[in-house]
């Protein structure tokens, strides 16, 4: 009799784990030690685990863990890939994350199955992409930008206490265009995500900023 036909494919989840620094919007790349595709770039990635995962978001919050040792604040589903060409080990459905890492959170530690992870622009990714990850990382972008373009305050990639000055820089920064300062502001004015805090006292003859958080609960 021949073989039963295998009835799931391969299933994996992909995480586009972003942060914002003076360079501007940025998402970390892992090289890979093992095959498929060692020695190329990828998002952070790893195959469902069903003995240890509950459910997709497990096993991407297990992959952050356990490859480049972060735990997000934030994380959402963007959308699935699926074929048989994506990946060289059969039918393949990728589920595709997104993760905000606040700015004081950057540094990554490489933990398993990587040879080295890099923090780059999205502007300006040059390397050769396993997979279809270079498709993966233009859609999380998109959906993180369609979000700020929503009005969305984008308060997980920012620290504990921040000025408006500076959330106003990282929506810059996700959108790739400036924006207008009074309208910005006048948009947060009364926002129910902001609670002032405290002026900082910066020691110079400007003008104090006040300082603010995320309200408690808050979702991007």
């Amino acid at each position: 009799m021949p073989k039963p036909k295998m009835l799931y494919p391969l299933v994996v989840v992909d995480i586009a784990l972003f942060c914002v620094d003076d360079n501007g919007l940025n998402v970390l790349l892992v090289k890979r030690s093992n095959e498929p595709a060692q020695g190329f770039w990828s998002l952070p990635g790893g195959v469902l685990q069903p003995e240890r995962d509950r459910d997709l978001e497990s096993a991407a919050r297990r992959v952050l863990r356990e490859k480049i040792g972060v735990d997000v604040r934030y994380l959402s589903e963007v959308r699935s890939f699926s074929g048989p060409d994506r990946d060289p080990r059969g039918w393949s459905i990728g589920m595709l994350f997104f993760a905000l890492l606040p700015r004081d959170h950057i540094h990554a530690i490489v933990k398993d199955s990587v040879d080295q992870v890099e923090w780059v622009s999205v502007r300006r990714i040059t390397r050769a992409m396993a997979f279809d990850h270079s498709e993966q990382i233009d859609a999380a972008v998109q959906v993180l930008r369609d979000k700020v373009e929503r009005h969305v305050p984008p308060l997980h990639l920012m620290p504990a206490e921040f000025t408006l000055g500076s959330l106003q820089k990282t929506c810059e920064a996700i959108l790739g265009r400036p924006l207008d300062k009074s309208v910005f502001r006048r948009r947060l004015k009364g926002s129910p995500d902001l609670i002032a805090l405290h002026v900082e006292n910066t020691g110079s003859a400007q003008r104090p900023s006040l300082l603010y958080r995320a309200s408690d609960g808050f979702q991007f």
